[in-house]
């Protein structure tokens, strides 16, 4: 279990210039809730239905051939309004 004083601690440690993205980081957490209900959300526990299982099998193949459509992180994060 983490603990504030382990946070504290980490805080500590960190380089004056990343500091402001860390206050940044932490201001989202503790502003948005949807956020802190997703990291809160339990892990999805559900079998994979024949359907979904297939869907992921495509995809591996599609991925291990070459031809896997993805979309690049700095692509994405520009693409998405937060």
């Amino acid at each position: 279990m983490v603990t504030k004083e382990a946070l504290h601690e980490l805080i500590e440690s960190l380089p004056e210039a990343v500091l402001p993205e860390a206050a940044r980081r932490l201001e989202e957490l503790r502003d948005d809730p949807l956020l802190r209900s997703l990291i809160a959300a339990p892990l999805e526990d559900e079998e994979l239905s024949d359907e979904e299982l297939a869907a992921l099998a495509e995809a591996e193949a599609e991925r291990a051939a070459g031809a896997a459509r993805y979309v690049a992180h700095e692509d994405l994060r520009r693409d998405l309004p937060w």
